[in-house]
């Protein structure tokens, strides 16, 4: 029973081969769309990251000059609630660490603004006008420290 087995081969059908050029077309069609929106994707995703980065550390001055141009004011609350806004994100900017928007030069220098916290704090609370003159000099540090 040695029959002579020769491989069979099927010849597939013209439409088949037809579906198969169509989806390769099809295929190639769509990467040739594909792939510079997403590096147009990829490239805005980092301008985004950069503006982001640059948003949180003018909201963070933001909120020192705010509480500054309150205490000139003699409107102490708005300022105490503006300072520890301040000090809440310059803490959590700091234990961030690698993802931090300061670079760690500036992690450094923006580190001792924290000691003085507790104490402007309460010179707010306490509506003390000497409050005013100390948020002027703790702002003028942040800035420095800050690099502007």
């Amino acid at each position: 029973m040695s029959e002579d087995l020769k491989p069979i081969r099927f010849k597939s059908p013209p439409a088949i081969r037809r579906f198969v050029i169509y989806a390769g077309v099809l295929l190639v069609a769509f990467l040739l769309g594909f792939v510079p929106m997403w590096l147009k994707a990829r490239e805005c995703g980092g301008s985004l990251a950069g503006a982001e980065q640059q948003l949180s550390l003018a909201r963070m001055q933001n909120n020192l000059a705010s509480a500054v141009i309150d205490a000139r004011r003699g409107d102490y609350e708005p300022a105490r609630q503006a300072v520890s806004r301040f000090f809440t994100s310059l803490r959590a900017e700091i234990d961030e660490e690698d993802t931090s928007d300061f670079t760690q030069a500036q992690r450094a220098g923006v580190q001792p603004l924290l000691a003085g916290r507790d104490e402007i704090i309460t010179l707010l609370a306490r509506s003390d006008p000497a409050s005013a003159d100390r948020l002027s000099e703790l702002y003028v540090a942040y800035r420095k420290a800050a690099g502007e």
